[in-house]
């Protein structure tokens, strides 16, 4: 509890920061405004990668295209909203007159919006954002990353698996960089039992972004 004093009166509040209790109705309100700006977009793909790519990396190079390519099929492109791969994807995106939307959010040190985001929504809870990421997307575009980028994929690859959602393309780009990833899931994870042989067909890696457009749309009959 917080002590406050008005005039000469002493009153006691509570501390909304602090109450879990309370905090709840923060949890909603974003996810609130998250289902009610996202559920307009249509269909879209969330791209997830490094933040520390910078636009001279071909992989930055390689984000912005696959981005430019899904929003010219009519996709609206979903990233954090940060930098690196999410700025490759948001300026795609932008550069094809397609919506360009990101997920904010707000952590210690300050993730400022890249320039080519038309729609921004920021985000306190990682989870809500999350779910954010999962529930408006068509499929899951990972491009190399980092601890942000693999967390994002394991979790999609789980709900699948667990059927917590209906099954959607998630495309790796850039098969260099996920070969090692790839072929530890096949000699360690599926030889020790902890995972079946058809979990590893729920992922595709792939090395170009029309390879990742062919791929999505196959798999909703599209071609």
């Amino acid at each position: 509890m917080v002590r406050e004093k008005l005039g000469k009166e002493s009153i006691l509040r509570e501390d909304f920061t602090s109450d879990d209790t309370w905090r709840v109705f923060r949890i909603m309100s974003e996810f609130v405004e998250g289902f009610e700006v996202l559920s307009k977009v249509g269909e879209a793909v969330s791209i997830f990668g490094s933040s520390r790519v910078k636009p001279s990396n071909p992989y930055y190079k390689l984000a912005e295209e696959v981005a430019y390519l899904l929003a010219r099929e009519g996709y609206a492109i979903i990233t954090g909203g940060g930098p690196g791969i999410m700025e490759a994807a948001n300026k795609g995106a932008k550069k094809a007159k397609g919506k360009s939307i990101g997920l904010n959010i707000q952590i210690p040190h300050e993730q400022k919006p890249n320039p080519y985001v038309d729609t921004l929504l920021d985000f306190h809870y990682f989870f809500v954002r999350k779910v954010m990421f999962v529930k408006y997307a068509k499929a899951f575009v990972i491009l190399p990353g980092g601890y942000g980028t693999f967390d994002e994929l394991f979790e999609s690859l789980n709900l699948i698996q667990t059927r917590r959602i209906g099954k959607f393309p998630v495309v790796l780009m850039g098969k260099d960089y996920w070969k090692d990833l790839v072929d530890w899931l096949k000699s360690m994870v599926l030889n020790k039992g902890c995972i079946s042989a058809v979990d590893l067909k729920v992922f595709t890696v792939v090395d170009t972004p029309k390879e990742v457009v062919l791929a999505i749309n196959r798999f909703y009959g599209k071609t």
